[in-house]
Order: C-alpha cells, then structure tokens, then sequence
C-alpha cells in the first residue's frame, strides 16, 4: 500500500508554469506506475500523464508538449512540470498510484490558471 500527498498547486496567470509533486510513502514505490489525473467542476476525472515503473510516459493529448511527468525513485516523488498554462487547465489535480490491480489516490491539489 502507498499514501500519496501533493503539492505545488495554486493561481497562475495564463501562459505561466507550475510543478506538482507527489510524495509517497510505503514499500516499493518504484514499482508503482504513477499518473497524474485532474478533474475540473462539472466534468470527469480526466488521465493527464503516466510514467510507468520503467520510465515509460504518456500524456493526454490535450497537455502535449506542455507538460512532462517525471519521478524519483530515490526521493519517492513524482513530478507534472505545467507550462504554457490555459485557463482550461484549470482543474484539482490528483496523484495516482497503480500496482498489482489496486488504485491509489492523493487528496488532490488545486491548480487555478486566470488572469
């Protein structure tokens, strides 16, 4: 079992950046495929990007070339590097955590892009 904790979110204007982090705790945590999901008001959570246990990505198309998720096996973090920010991005992002059939949840971080 792994808890998740984020962090990093808060009110950007548009165009501007921001780096989440997610720290877990437990065993194995380099086992875990990781992913950051987010889910603005009134619609469904929605996969944003996922690193594998090997390092392997992939990313929602909408965040394409704006966003890289990234983690530290050492640290125990996964990181979603946000550039180029849109109002639309704005949204609770939360912190995933994937092994052997189970699902692992964070409380999520609030991310608020707007001039």
């Amino acid at each position: 079992q792994v808890q998740l904790v984020e962090s990093g979110g808060g009110l950007v204007q548009p165009g501007g950046s921001l780096r989440l982090s997610c720290a877990a705790s437990g065993r194995d945590f380099s086992a875990y495929a990781m992913a950051w999901y987010r889910q603005a008001p009134g619609k469904q959570r929605e996969l944003v990007a996922r690193i594998t246990s090997g390092g392997i990505t992939n990313y929602a198309d909408f965040v394409k070339d704006r966003f890289t998720i990234s983690r530290d096996n050492a640290k125990n973090t996964v990181y979603l590097q946000m550039n180029s920010l849109k109002p639309e991005d704005t949204a609770v992002y939360y912190c995933n955590g994937f092994r052997l059939g189970h699902d692992y949840w964070g409380q999520g971080t609030q991310v608020t892009v707007s001039s």
